[in-house]
């Protein structure tokens, strides 16, 4: 059997067209990711994920990822499961009891693991730990904890844990902080300009306390404490210092979408930069047959640490807990009705 080579993909539609069967099997990606232009009845999204994990050998630890995190940044939506709230309403419940915000956040990702992994999903990109600042542009805005680098840290452990209690593995994001940003990073380049000790002091503090977490997604912004010229995604000192260093976060290292205009150049000089800076995966995400194929011709098969660590997530799926989802459902819907 092949090896997997460095990167994550998206596809078209509803299903795998042939041309998509065809490039799978032949460039094996580590992983797949599902958006909402994937997304129809639940029968069909258990198809396409079977379908996903088939052309590269089928076995139920192939990572398949979804942006499922509630408020606006939910991929499956109502009537197939219920609409969530965002992560600033939770942090609200918090603010109020501590101990209730907490509850809230592990019972809200726990129901998205019983939503997914029926579906055949079995990575949710959550939790957002980035700490936002006054003023953050709404590509983060409510999809924040807060403000306070302790709520966001606590906050996201507990929906981490609740992922994994359901069988789920989670990804942190965005490393190592987006919450400063003031332009959206899908079309603009952030550029943030706070010093490295504001930085450590609030930032980073959410990655740190979770740095044992498996995996992580970059943040396409840019530190001028730290390197000026290059976004922390293509930033070797960045990864090396900061990530690496500082945080000593030694998991699985995947960019955001390489198709987001933050970064420059086209799609092989992006995946080139990404791969060079030392990050162990590409994510590409809208099924652009020209732009998979760029990102395929310029990612290694996986080898070295980043093979480690790839191996590491595919053996470290937890177990379900078998709790009841009708109660837990209940549960969580009675505490947000009165938040």
């Amino acid at each position: 059997m092949s090896e997997s080579k460095s990167f994550i993909s998206g596809c078209k539609g509803l299903s795998l067209t042939d041309d998509e069967k065809a490039f799978f099997r032949n460039e094996r990606p580590w992983g797949f990711i599902l958006f909402g232009r994937n997304i129809g009845e639940p029968a069909q999204v258990a198809d396409l994920t079977a379908q996903m994990r088939d052309c590269i050998g089928g076995g139920s630890d192939i990572p398949v990822l979804i942006d499922q995190e509630g408020g606006r940044v939910q991929r499956i939506k109502p009537p197939h499961v219920q609409q969530y709230p965002n992560a600033a309403a939770l942090g609200a419940i918090y603010r109020a009891d501590a101990q209730k915000g907490l509850r809230a956040a592990w019972l809200m990702s726990r129901l998205h693991a019983f939503d997914l992994l029926r579906l055949g999903v079995n990575v949710d990109c959550l939790p957002v730990l980035d700490v936002a600042v006054p003023g953050v542009h709404d590509v983060i805005g409510n999809r924040a904890y807060g403000q306070e680098p302790e709520i966001v840290s606590v906050m996201g452990k507990a929906a981490s844990d609740g992922l994994k209690a359901g069988g789920l593995l989670p990804i942190m994001k965005h490393i190592p902080g987006h919450g400063r940003t003031m332009v959206d990073s899908h079309h603009d380049l952030p550029v943030v300009h706070a010093s490295r000790q504001e930085l450590e002091a609030c930032d980073f503090v959410p990655f740190k306390r979770m740095k044992d977490e498996l995996m992580a997604m970059s943040a396409h912004i840019v530190f001028t404490a730290i390197d000026g010229d290059n976004p922390a995604t293509t930033s070797a000192r960045v990864v090396e210092e900061i990530i690496r260093g500082h945080i000593g976060f030694d998991g699985l290292l995947m960019s955001d979408d390489v198709s987001m205009n933050a970064l420059a150049g086209d799609i092989a000089a992006r995946s080139r930069g990404i791969i060079a800076a030392g990050l162990d995966m590409v994510l590409h995400c809208h099924g652009i047959m020209d732009e998979m194929i760029a990102v395929t011709e310029n990612t290694p098969v996986l080898g070295g640490d980043s093979l480690r660590r790839a191996n590491a997530v595919r053996a470290g799926f937890p177990t379900p807990d078998g709790a009841d989802e009708q109660a837990l459902c209940e549960e969580f819907n009675a505490m947000i009705a009165v938040a």
